[in-house]
């Protein structure tokens, strides 16, 4: 048997009634505490109350007891691999003051004795201090004492929290199908992240493409290189120049010598986060252009992918909230 008694408490500088108010939210859209988007969002199916289920990622559990204001404990099921409970409770400390705490008391077993002692307790320990800095700036706008993310968690996050996938290109309303209507090279990769990363196209686009990973760079520059005895101009920056944009899309790309190229970086935020979606159209003027991309449609999907996937993971980094001015 392998029993976890795992406890983390902050003390707040507010009246118990205004922290339970923000536990109150827990586990809804808008919710304050949780710490997204660098972790999953965690998510119940109605308003807190006896009954509601939920979870964060893999992890699924069901309220079980719930005193407004005060108290919400969840019981896990038990497939996960903890048989136990987890609690949040608000105790007043004086009239102006409280304690937020968070017990989780359970048996590890199966494949959780393990993954606890190697990974997932050290990514717990770092998601429930940074759910105490959530609830301490918000009850006083500042943090004394900003948590730190271990190297395991700072892992997890990269691998957890950004999910990059194919899709197909928007439809014919969006600016790239308008722009560029018959690509020879036509393909789309959707980045899906958790709420509260940003909104604005042009915050991605940038992200996206002007600071790529250094192996893209360096492919980018072997580019240009290779194909100056042929012909072909080299690409720079302006080649991801923006041309246009709306309130959630913002379309970018060059015409050159040997072909067009128009890039689209949509976002669709919803409740649960934002996908953002990057396409890409090119059609071919010449022959050279022709052979040109029959190359590139070789290395293009590890490229584009490389460079959502960076902007993506830089999107859901850790950034502790404000520390406190008195702080050292």
């Amino acid at each position: 048997m392998s029993v976890i008694d795992n406890t983390h408490e902050r003390l707040l500088p507010v009246p118990a009634t205004v922290a339970g108010a923000l536990l109150d939210r827990i586990g809804r859209p808008g919710d304050p505490l949780w710490p997204s988007p660098t972790w999953l969002p965690m998510r119940l199916d109605q308003p807190v109350a006896v009954g509601a289920t939920g979870g964060h990622g893999p992890v699924r559990y069901q309220v079980s007891a719930y005193r407004p204001g005060r108290m919400v404990e969840f019981t896990f099921d038990p497939r996960i691999g903890l048989t136990g409970t987890h609690t949040f409770e608000i105790d007043d400390h004086g009239d102006n003051a409280c304690v937020l705490r968070h017990r989780l008391t359970a048996e590890a077993t199966g494949w959780m004795r393990l993954g606890w002692a190697t990974l997932i307790g050290a990514c717990h320990d770092t998601v429930l201090e940074h759910l105490l800095d959530n609830a301490e700036h918000a009850a006083g706008g500042t943090v004394g004492h900003p948590v730190r993310y271990p190297w395991r968690a700072r892992l997890a996050v990269r691998f957890e929290s950004v999910q990059i996938s194919a899709t197909s290109v928007p439809s014919q309303e969006s600016l790239i199908a308008a722009a560029l209507p018959r690509p020879d090279l036509a393909d789309a990769y959707a980045a899906r992240v958790g709420p509260g990363a940003a909104t604005d196209p042009q915050t991605w686009a940038d992200a996206i493409f002007r600071n790529p990973p250094a192996a893209v760079v360096a492919l980018l520059r072997l580019r240009n290189v290779l194909v100056a005895p042929f012909g072909i101009e080299r690409g720079d920056r302006s080649a991801f120049d923006t041309i246009t944009r709306t309130d959630r899309e913002v379309l970018l790309g060059t015409d050159a010598g040997h072909l067009d190229f128009r890039a689209s970086v949509l976002v669709t935020p919803d409740d649960d986060g934002v996908t953002v979606t990057l396409s890409t159209h090119a059609a071919a003027r010449t022959r050279g252009g022709r052979v040109y991309l029959a190359l590139v449609r070789m290395f293009h999907p590890v490229v584009v992918r490389a460079m959502l996937r960076r902007a993506a993971t830089e999107a859901v980094q850790p950034r502790p909230q404000t520390r406190a001015a008195h702080a050292t």
